[in-house]
């Protein structure tokens, strides 16, 4: 599984037409953490293949979702089930985290 670009227009639907949970990254080219777990989440997409999404939000160029969700740091990452978001971690966090995190979400 790839990852999803979304943006403002097509977020909502991008979270909701989604059978199986997705995990959005919202991050920055010029973050450093944030391209320290982008290597993080190529992995769960391997590894969970068809039982997770994982979106990706650039928060220099989509700006209204960001201020929608209250993403006031970066990298965040929202974790949607049936559109509703289960879970939110803030900052860099561990591979074993972040696979915690989807195992919860998926089962």
């Amino acid at each position: 599984m790839s990852t999803l670009k979304t943006n403002d227009q097509t977020f909502d639907k991008d979270i909701s037409i989604n059978d199986v949970p997705v995990v959005v990254d919202f991050g920055a080219e010029w973050c450093g953490p944030c391209k320290a777990i982008a290597p993080i989440l190529d992995k769960i997409c391997d590894q969970f293949g068809d039982k997770v999404v994982v979106g990706k939000v650039n928060v220099d160029e989509v700006k209204q979702t960001p201020v929608k969700y209250g993403i006031r740091s970066i990298p965040t990452l929202l974790f949607f089930s049936n559109g509703e978001i289960v879970k939110q971690e803030v900052g860099l966090q561990s591979e074993q985290t972040l696979i915690d995190n989807v195992n919860q979400i998926i089962s």
